[in-house]
């Protein structure tokens, strides 16, 4: 799910999936804007079934928080 969390985030901020480490911060380290991290939340909530509200979004600013969140709520 960690893999695929970094996939999604690479083809929305076009770069490499590889270079995105679990604790990246999706903002401050890798450069998304607040349109790109509701496509992200979005992209990742139909890719896994889940909902994930919007008082949640703030504190999911990595790659490993998303994919925690993404698992314990599936």
């Amino acid at each position: 799910m960690l893999e695929r969390i970094k996939e999604i985030i690479a083809e929305e901020l076009h770069i490499d999936a590889a270079s995105i480490s679990d604790d990246a911060d999706i903002v401050d380290d890798l450069g998304a804007d607040s349109l790109s991290v509701v496509t992200i939340v979005m992209t990742a909530e139909d890719e896994f079934g889940i909902s994930i509200p919007d008082e949640v979004i703030a504190d999911l600013r990595t790659p490993a928080a998303m994919a925690a969140y993404a698992e314990s709520n599936k």
